[in-house]
C-alpha cells in the first residue's frame, strides 16, 4: 500500500514582542495557527498542528481539505506608500 503525502501552505511570518521574535504560523487549508521561538520550531508546531487536525477529520468521518500547490502561484505586490497616501 503507497503511503499518501499531503502537501499543505503554510506561511511563517515573524512578530516582535519587545526584544525578542517569534514567528507566527498559518496553514489556511485547515486553518491551524501555531508559534514558536525559531523557524524550526513553529514548523515542527504547525506539523504537530496538521497532524491533529488531520486525525479529528477522519475521526469525525469529514472531507480532509488539499492544497494543490502545485498549481498556485504565491507573490508579494509592492505598493508606493506616497500613492496610497494621494489617492485618499
Amino acid at each position: 500500500m503507497e503511503k499518501q503525502v499531503l502537501n499543505y501552505r503554510v506561511i511563517i511570518e515573524p512578530e516582535k514582542m519587545g526584544r525578542k521574535t517569534v514567528y507566527n504560523a498559518y496553514c489556511p487549508s485547515l486553518r491551524v495557527v501555531d508559534y514558536g521561538d525559531s523557524i524550526e520550531e513553529v514548523l515542527k508546531s504547525i506539523k504537530d498542528g496538521i497532524n491533529l487536525a488531520i486525525e479529528c477529520l477522519v475521526e469525525e468521518k469529514k472531507e480532509i481539505p488539499q492544497d494543490n500547490i502545485e498549481e498556485q502561484l504565491i507573490t508579494a505586490v509592492r505598493i508606493p506608500r506616497n500613492r496610497l497616501v494621494s489617492s485618499l
